[in-house]
Order: C-alpha cells, then sequence, then structure tokens
C-alpha cells in the first residue's frame, strides 16, 4: 500500500478487523442491559461487533468495518469504560483515577511491525499518542496471536488505535494465522468416585488415567486452608509471621506442567506467592518427586493454591495435548 494514500483518520476507509479480547465484566459493560449497549455502538459507529459465545472468563470482541467507524465504535468502548472506572470510584475512598486499559488480540506475524526497528514505532506510538502500549512476548495458549495492550485516558487510546490500523493495513499478516479461541470456564468432564468421564454426546466415557490423577492432586487441598489453622483473624494483621515449611508429592509424569517450560511456570508461582519453592531431583524407582514449600503460612497456602489451579488448568486444556508442553 503506498504510504501517501493513508489519510488523517488514520487509513483508508477499507474494511478492516479488529479483535478485542474482554474479561465477562468488561462484557457485560459493552452489551448492557437487555442488549441496548451494543446495539447503539452498532447502529452509531456502523461497525459490526460480534461477541464470542461461550461460558469463558474470556471472551473476544470482534469489530469489523471501514476504518471510520471502527474508530467510532473504538471510542464508545473507551468512553464506556472510562464511565465505568469513574462510576466505580464514586464508590471508593481511591483518589487517582485508573486508566482505561483495552487488549487487541493481533497476529504475532504483524507484532514486529508494531514494535519497530529496536522498539522505534511502538516508542513513537507511546510519544505520540500519550498512552501505553505493551506488545506481549508468548503467544496466546493454541494460536498464533499475541495481545497488545493500550492504557490511557480514551482520547489517548483512539489516537493510538488509529496508528495500529495503520501499520497493520501498511504490513498485512504473513502466513496462516491461528486466532486465540478462549477456553470455557467449565470443561465437559464430571468427576465421580475418583474417576473422570468426559462427556460424549449422551455418554460418559471414561477418561484417560492422568486426568483423574490431576483432578485427586487439585482438591487435595483446599485453598487457603493454613490460613484459618494459623490465625482465625486476617493473617495479614500479623507484620512478621514465622516462616514454615509444607512437602507435596507430585507424580514423577505430572511435575512437567507444574514446572513449564525452561522452569516458567513454577517461576511465575514463586513470584505471585512469595514463597520459596524447591523441587527435588526424580530418585531411583521413585514414581514421585518432592515440592518443599518455604514462607509464611499465607505464602505457602497461596502457592498451594496456584499449584492446585495449574493442576485444573491442565485438566481443562487435556482435549488439546500439544498445549500440556506449551503452556
Amino acid at each position: 500500500m503506498e504510504p501517501n494514500k493513508v489519510q488523517s483518520e488514520g487509513g483508508l476507509n477499507v474494511t478492516l478487523t479488529i479483535r478485542l479480547l474482554m474479561h465477562g465484566k468488561e462484557v457485560g459493560s459493552i452489551i448492557g442491559k437487555k442488549g441496548e449497549t451494543v446495539k447503539k455502538m452498532r447502529e452509531e459507529s456502523g461497525a459490526r461487533i460480534n461477541i464470542s459465545e461461550g461460558n469463558c472468563p474470556e471472551r473476544i470482541v470482534t469489530i469489523t468495518g471501514p476504518t471510520d467507524a471502527i474508530f467510532k465504535a473504538f471510542a464508545m468502548i473507551a468512553y464506556k469504560f472510562e464511565e465505568d472506572i469513574v462510576n466505580a470510584m464514586s464508590n471508593s475512598p481511591a483518589t487517582s483515577k485508573p486508566p482505561v486499559t483495552l487488549r487487541l488480540v493481533v497476529p504475532a506475524s504483524q507484532c514486529g511491525s508494531l514494535i519497530g526497528k529496536g522498539g522505534s514505532k511502538i516508542k513513537e506510538m507511546r510519544e505520540s499518542t500519550g498512552a501505553q502500549v505493551q506488545v506481549a512476548g508468548d503467544m496466546l495458549p493454541n494460536s498464533t496471536e499475541r495481545a497488545v495492550t493500550i492504557s490511557g485516558t480514551p482520547e489517548a487510546i483512539i489516537q493510538c488505535v488509529k496508528q495500529i490500523c495503520v501499520v497493520m493495513l501498511e504490513s498485512p499478516p504473513k502466513g496462516a494465522t491461528i486466532p486465540y479461541r478462549p477456553k470455557p470456564a467449565s470443561t465437559p468432564v464430571i468427576f465421580s468416585g475418583g474417576q473422570a468421564y468426559t462427556i460424549q454426546g449422551q455418554y460418559a466415557i471414561p477418561h484417560p488415567d492422568q486426568l483423574t490423577k490431576l483432578h485427586q492432586l487439585a482438591m487435595q487441598q483446599t485453598p487457603f486452608t493454613p490460613l484459618g489453622q494459623t490465625s482465625p483473624a486476617f493473617p495479614g494483621l500479623d507484620a512478621n509471621p514465622p516462616a514454615s515449611t509444607h512437602e507435596l508429592s507430585i507424580p514423577n509424569d505430572l511435575i512437567g506442567c507444574i514446572i513449564g517450560r525452561q522452569g516458567t511456570k513454577i517461576n511465575e508461582i514463586r513470584q505471585m506467592s512469595g514463597a520459596q519453592i524447591k523441587i527435588a531431583n526424580a530418585m531411583e524407582g521413585s514414581a514421585e518427586r518432592q515440592i518443599t514449600i518455604t514462607g509464611t503460612p499465607a505464602n505457602i497456602s497461596l502457592a498451594q493454591y496456584l499449584i492446585n489451579a495449574r493442576f485444573r488448568d491442565v485438566a481443562a486444556m487435556w482435549n488439546d495435548p500439544s498445549s500440556m508442553t506449551t503452556s
């Protein structure tokens, strides 16, 4: 596309599709009572706005139309989110207003053009619009797309989206794009008598042993039990609770999903929980590995909770075994 054809509105009047990733609460705000808000947005912007179906914690909002219609739709979404922030603040003691944040889902093959050589393009966008722009380093699960997070005032976000559209028009995606599809909150798996079953049609089919094992591990500890045991009041009130240690045994064939690729998952759990987590080396003849968690009772219970949540995530991803090792 010849750059001189780019007009002041940020792009040619061509049809473009932009995908947004939203949490359930944000989607509820966009849909509005009886779908009135999204209906108004569609009518006033002239853009097609589709919201992915499904019982998922995250949903994909797809906006399609001529560039000017897309900018109008984005403006309406950004102002709606700001309105939500203002309303939420009227009921809270917080004084500084958080920025509006939108997450775009962009084919990974276009992210290089958005970042620019040595980060020049993304730096230029930040400086010229005043918005914060972050391109995720990793691709979204089971896709070739990355999340691009934009935050700032609605005006800054709209200017930033215009610039992103120009880049996307000038640098089309290369190769096939595998779109990100959020995973359902509840997987079609039922557990009965310690055995896992998947629902296929009208029948419950026994699930592979590993998933049953995952479920049993996830159910071994209920989240945050140590908090109640150590202090019936709020645990955070104790400034220096004593450090203690908790041990878990994890089957060898499941330890990989806790460690993650190059240790990414275990490091994430360490950072989020604040606990020290050591994984013992595999013992000859033993089918299990020992995990030692050290920290305050709150740290330990959070680490346990995150480990259990990881097992549940892996159980949910069972239908796609390739994601077991990559996520």
